[in-house]
């Protein structure tokens, strides 16, 4: 070796040893007990010593799990370190690679997926066995809530499950684990796969726990009978099939809420399990077509007297699960089913002891499009529908012929002008306008009442409906503005003067109480307009105005929301509806009353057909007031 090259290392040797030495100046080297001269408390507030020494961890040092914190100060590495998973895995090798996600959030991917810290705790880290550990089954809610309960982190990685820990507690599962049983189910007993609580996948991973198909195996894992039964039942073939929708455990159980049977919230509660648990499935038209079953049998179920008592809430009463079981369900067709025809005596009989089979084998219920009744029945049933129509009808016409009667003969009695022509069709108008706009209009908000369905239940009827009831609204806003030309008129004045409430309609007001009550033998004297005919109007003219301008404003959504806000849509929507029930009722209630059903104004006031009231009805109703020439021609 020539002396250059001599040279040239022992340079480069001084120099390393000289950064060597600056290292051991910078640097001391540290052990645990120097540790706790700065860190001698938890996050919690109390000692780390302490909660080491209690801990599972007893006897470990810091730098075991804290590694690159071995120097004062802490080296680069260090600083950047997270602190949770990686010092663990130095002791939990197993663990630390079965855990490689959770959820749908994975190891390395994910900046907000669980720490082993999290879930387990940092110095105070006990066995799960133990009831101050986090993930003992009593408070592996809490600390599974502690994530799935924050609203920030539910919203940032779209966790659509609802407030799942709150559901829980409420169940029987979380009120068993509340009250110390360990054998309840705990979040890990569900969500926890391949065996092993580090293996958390999402419901759309075929490896999750909670994967649709899989359920039925995660549920057996504590109710093996019931499992066993689904397995053998139609539910458990179609699943073991893989077909997508075929009904698991949390179908009719529920997930995270599961309350016990015999809670009438239950689905599965005896009054409940049919319209809430079996009929979203077998009145589905796709999957009956797609089954080959038939719709209309749950349904029937309900009409019956057994879904009629089940619904009034008669808890011993026959329902599905009487006759078809909970879990093992089986085809009529098989001969270990309940509902075979050699079984179905046994059966009814657990209810009806002494049941036969030739009574046992009449059909309860069956689909919609089939009468599964006697021959006999059936007739008796067509026998009266033909006498009620013969007999009902036969006297709605007698009463039709005779009410028109009455009414003929009311209008050949001598009789005072209370409206002109054009003002009966103007009131014409308003009528007709009226109660399209009614009909109409709540049929579009109960579009499933007899009503809707009555005037607009063919094809198209919906559409028609809209138009309908804007034509209607077209009208009505004519016929009010008619109404304002013709307050300017020399009748419409006059008729404006009458209208006007005065002090003397408080006065009759009281009188008409004390006629009520029989402090008074008679009526007070009414003039033109009695005090019900003004409130009546009045309030009439206000809620028109408040029903045009609200419609109008639905009508022409698009451009109000643009040049206005979405809250005067919603404000509109409820006052327009809202006011259409107070109208809707007063018509109803005061107007027709007073002008039809009133016994003094029988059989009706006929004023809105001829614009002519008889003379009688006028002198008893408007006593305080003479027919004016100009106003009663």
């Amino acid at each position: 070796m020539n002396q250059t090259l001599k040279f040239t290392l022992i340079i480069i040797l001084s120099f390393t040893c000289t950064l060597i030495a600056q290292d051991e100046e910078e640097y001391e080297i540290i052990d645990s007990d120097d540790c706790v001269e700065c860190h001698d408390e938890s996050e919690m507030g109390t000692l780390i010593r302490d909660d080491l020494d209690a801990s599972t961890h007893e006897g470990i040092e810091c730098l075991d799990c804290h590694i690159y914190y071995d120097t004062d100060p802490h080296t680069e590495e260090a600083e950047n370190f997270v602190t949770g998973c990686e010092g663990c895995r130095d002791c939990h090798d197993e663990a630390s690679d079965e855990y490689q996600a959770h959820g749908r959030s994975e190891k390395g991917d994910c900046t907000g997926i669980p720490t082993c810290a999290d879930c387990h705790g940092t110095h105070n880290v006990y066995s799960s066995d133990m009831v101050e550990s986090m993930v003992n089954p009593g408070n592996l809610g809490s600390t599974c809530g502690e994530c799935h309960e924050n609203l920030d982190l539910v919203n940032r990685y779209d966790i659509l499950v609802d407030h799942p820990l709150e559901v829980y507690n409420s169940s029987v599962h979380g009120r068993a684990t509340g009250e110390g049983n360990e054998k309840a189910a705990s979040c890990d007993d569900c969500h926890s796969s391949g065996g092993t609580s580090h293996e958390i996948y999402p419901p759309n991973n075929p490896k999750s726990s909670i994967f649709h198909l899989n359920i039925p195996e995660t549920c057996g894992k504590c109710h093996e009978e019931a499992a066993k039964d689904y397995h053998e039942g139609v539910h458990g073939k179609l699943a073991a099939r893989g077909m997508a929708n075929a009904p698991v455990c949390t179908d009719c159980h529920g997930e995270h809420g599961i309350i016990a049977p015999d809670d009438p919230l239950s689905p599965v509660s005896s009054h409940r399990v049919a319209a809430a648990t079996c009929e979203p499935c077998h009145e589905s038209t796709i999957l009956n077509e797609r089954l080959g079953t038939k719709r209309g049998e749950v349904s029937s179920y309900v009409d019956s007297y057994h879904g009629l008592k089940s619904m009034a809430g008669d808890v011993l009463v026959a329902n599905c699960e009487s006759c078809h079981g909970a879990h093992r369900i089986l085809p009529s067709t098989d001969s270990t089913s309940t509902i075979h025809a050699t079984n179905l005596a046994t059966t009814c009989g657990e209810c009806h002891p002494g049941m036969s089979d030739e009574l046992a084998s009449i059909t309860i219920h069956g689909s919609i499009n089939e009468d599964t009744r006697a021959p006999l029945a059936i007739l008796i049933e067509k026998i009266y529908i033909i006498l009620i129509g013969v007999t009902i009808g036969g006297m709605l016409l007698h009463t039709i012929l005779d009410y028109l009667k009455q009414l003929r003969l009311q209008m050949k009695e001598p009789s005072i002008r209370r409206m002109r022509g054009l003002e009966v069709v103007q009131h014409m108008a308003l009528l007709v306008s009226f109660f399209t706009l009614v009909v109409s209009g709540f049929s579009l908000r109960f579009n499933d009442s007899w009503i809707a369905a009555f005037f607009f239940g063919w094809e198209g009827g919906f559409e028609f409906r809209g138009i309908l009831h804007r034509y209607a609204a077209v009208v009505m806003i004519i016929t009010s503005v008619w109404h304002m030309v013709f307050l300017f008129t020399k009748r419409g004045k006059q008729f404006l003067k009458d209208m006007k409430p005065a002090w003397k309609d408080i006065q009759q007001v009281w009188e008409m109480i004390l006629y009520f009550f029989d402090f008074r033998n008679n009526e007070p004297s009414f003039g033109r307009f009695a005090y019900g005919e003004k409130l009546e109007y009045w309030a009439g003219v206000w809620g028109n105005m408040v029903m045009i301008a609200t419609g109008l404003v639905l009508w022409f959504d698009n451009f109000f929301i643009q040049a206005l806000s979405k809250a005067w849509i919603d404000v509109s929507l409820v006052i327009h509806y809202w006011e259409a029930w107070l109208a809707t009722l007063a018509i109803l209630i005061w107007h027709l009353y007073n002008t039809i059903f009133r016994p003094s104004v029988g059989p009706m006031n006929t004023s809105w057909l001829t614009g002519n009231m008889p003379r009688q009805m006028f002198e008893h109703e408007h006593s305080g007031t003479e027919p004016d020439p100009d106003i009663n021609p």
